[in-house]
């Protein structure tokens, strides 16, 4: 076990060495990782996206005639732009039992360690196979691994459960929000700043827009069911992005913002979009273009992610629980790639070494002691696959 941690650590030192936000390629990440599982005799495939810059990679260590479980992790990592570090983020440094650098909790970690027990996988004679799933692109809504599980869906067995490893210290997470996100655009008429009524300000349109979704989010939060299992208990609106104007004297013609929401998995997700879309068109739009035919509102969906809807009976949670005595599962904001699993038919679980509350942070880390507790769980994980126990489902 003292072995594996070292490699596990050994591993994360290189995976953080590579800069993958999700602006960047991730190939040289890829490549390395490919390389290493062919080193073991362990083929890999790819799926890329539309430019060729960037890939998934899918690996099976087990018989390949049947669906296993699925250790999915993701290879991009947020920006360290504006953040303030107290080292180089891309360089791993380890002080006082914690692990720093970008993406060391979110979600490197995990990765390291899947990697630094894949000989451990190979030594066993594994009944139920281990396929490795690495991605791109879940930051910006969990846009490569949607390839990954098309290729699985279409040409392999499908497998039995996936264990996301998005970090929650190896506490099981049996649900997440859904998420969506727009790009809504303001064309106003621009003029003088003098003579405000011969034009139409987008910056002012805008703010009305924003004003009504957050009288949305209100309303939502007074109704919220306060049994329910997340927190908060009910769908969110979020606000990240506003840009509009080029002068303080000339009427903006143009504003730009970018939101969305974290849904429920019972939430009507359609319904909210609708009550947005008709605000626009019922109290917006006619203003506008009362100014000027050609003004007015497009609204675009950019992602749509589903939720993890949760299932204690499923394969995945049951798995978990039987392999670490864990009775409970909880819920979390933030979204992941559970859920496409979970639509294609895979029932899927998060559960994996760190604390959310380091991702996205300066000064990110994780504990060492995360990283030895996910050691521990999978080589737990490889015994049972390798058990005769295995054979029926979990």
């Amino acid at each position: 076990m003292a072995d594996r941690l070292a490699d596990a650590i050994e591993w994360l030192d290189r995976l953080v060495a590579f800069d993958t936000t999700s602006r960047e390629s991730n190939l040289e990440l890829i490549d390395v990782v490919r390389a290493y599982l062919a080193g073991l005799g362990v083929s890999s495939r790819l799926t890329h996206d539309d430019d060729g810059r960037k890939a998934n990679l899918w690996a099976t260590i087990g018989p390949d005639d049947r669906g296993g479980v699925v250790l999915s992790g993701h290879t991009d990592v947020v920006p360290v732009d504006g953040q303030d570090w107290s080292s180089d983020p891309f360089r791993m440094r380890r002080h006082n039992g914690r692990l720093y650098g970008r993406g060391t909790s979110d979600m490197k970690g995990f990765c390291a360690v899947v990697l630094a027990c894949a000989p451990d996988m190979l030594a066993r004679d594994l009944v139920v196979p281990l396929h490795f799933a690495f991605s791109y692109d879940e930051e910006v809504g969990c846009l490569g691994v949607r390839g990954l599980i098309r290729d699985v869906v279409e040409n392999l067995p499908l497998p039995r459960a996936v264990i996301v490893g998005e970090p929650t210290s190896m506490g099981i997470i049996g649900g997440n929000k859904g998420a969506r996100a727009y790009r809504t655009v303001v064309r106003g008429v621009p003029g003088h700043s003098s003579e405000p009524h011969r034009g139409a300000n987008s910056i002012m349109v805008a703010a009305r827009i924003i004003s009504f979704i957050e009288d949305l989010q209100g309303e939502l939060a007074r109704n919220a069911d306060r049994d329910c299992p997340f927190d908060p208990p009910y769908t969110t609106f979020d606000l990240g992005v506003i840009q509009g104007g080029t002068a303080s004297n000339i009427i903006p013609e143009y504003t730009t913002i970018r939101w969305g929401f974290r849904g429920l998995p019972d939430e009507d997700q359609d319904g909210l979009e609708a009550r947005v879309r008709d605000y626009i068109s019922t109290e917006i739009d006619p203003k506008l273009k009362a100014v000027a035919p050609h003004a007015g509102v497009t609204m675009e969906l950019l992602n749509s992610t589903p939720p993890l809807i949760p299932d204690t009976t499923s394969a995945a949670e049951q798995l978990i629980r039987h392999l670490t005595g864990l009775n409970e599962s909880g819920t979390v904001a933030f979204g992941t790639e559970a859920g496409l699993f979970q639509q294609a038919g895979i029932p899927g679980v998060i559960f994996g070494p760190g604390s959310i509350q380091q991702a996205h942070q300066p000064d990110e880390f994780i504990e060492v002691s995360q990283m030895a507790a996910c050691v521990h769980f999978l080589d737990r994980m490889i015994g049972w696959c390798a058990s005769d126990a295995a054979r029926s489902r979990p």
